[in-house]
């Protein structure tokens, strides 16, 4: 897969953000998006997307590329490139990746809980309890941004036909607004681990919520995810 030319997007002070190619699954096209962090020691990549000529040459100019983060372990496609591109950087592992991955080369695993080298500027929270998979999400302190991966979709009704629209549809992937799709909402069988991960992300003062498959939302975060998880307080 070879994208073309990929633009970051300032969303604040040392916060980017690009999309990338569509990714498709079971014939499903899903957008993707990644965000870069500048952090003390250099730049925090979260979901990365293909990497092309141009994002790594816009990468490049903004600093030294220091960690790099799979926040499910759906979200591994474009690890080696960025591997490969960035040898000096520590790559990091959710629940479930390394058993998915065992050809990548790890250097650490994400959990909850302050020790990470981003601790004093990115929070996070590991959203547990869920069959598919265990989502890490972020809150970037300084910009007020959270970062969602798949627990929060929203994919273009003009990509879908046939029964596939109609899956969509039902799965609540391709409604008016992002939703958590329907698999992902039966598919947590630990709902008071679940709830005590919610009440730790809707406690952040979020202003914005950037997502790998839906636009994000660049007011009032902390509200849209206290709408968008309602069904699991329910």
């Amino acid at each position: 897969m070879h994208p073309g030319p990929v633009m970051l997007q300032l969303l604040d002070k040392d916060i980017w953000t690009a999309a990338g190619p569509q990714v498709r699954v079971l014939g499903f096209a899903y957008p993707t998006r990644m965000a870069v962090i500048r952090l003390k020691d250099g730049l925090f990549i979260w979901s990365p997307t293909a990497l092309g000529p141009e994002l790594k040459a816009a990468v490049d100019a903004l600093g030294p590329v220091r960690h790099l983060v799979s926040p499910t372990a759906m979200h591994h496609l474009f690890l080696a490139q960025w591997q490969a591109a960035y040898p000096e950087a520590r790559l990091y592992a959710p629940p479930g990746l390394r058993q998915r991955r065992p050809d990548l080369a790890f250097d650490g695993d994400l959990n909850d809980g302050p020790g990470h080298p981003w601790s004093d500027e990115i929070d996070q929270v590991c959203f547990a309890g869920n069959r598919i998979a265990v989502e890490v999400v972020f809150f970037h302190r300084a910009s007020r941004t959270v970062l969602f991966a798949d627990l929060i979709q929203q994919l273009d009704p003009a990509s879908l036909t046939g029964w596939r629209a109609l899956i969509a549809q039902l799965d609540l992937m391709s409604g008016p607004t992002p939703q958590t799709p329907r698999k992902f909402r039966l598919a947590f069988t630990d709902r008071k681990a679940a709830r005590t991960a919610l009440a730790r992300i809707t406690a952040w003062p979020a202003r914005r919520v950037l997502m790998a498959h839906a636009p994000p939302v660049l007011e009032d975060g902390q509200a849209f995810i206290t709408r968008t998880f309602a069904w699991l307080r329910g």
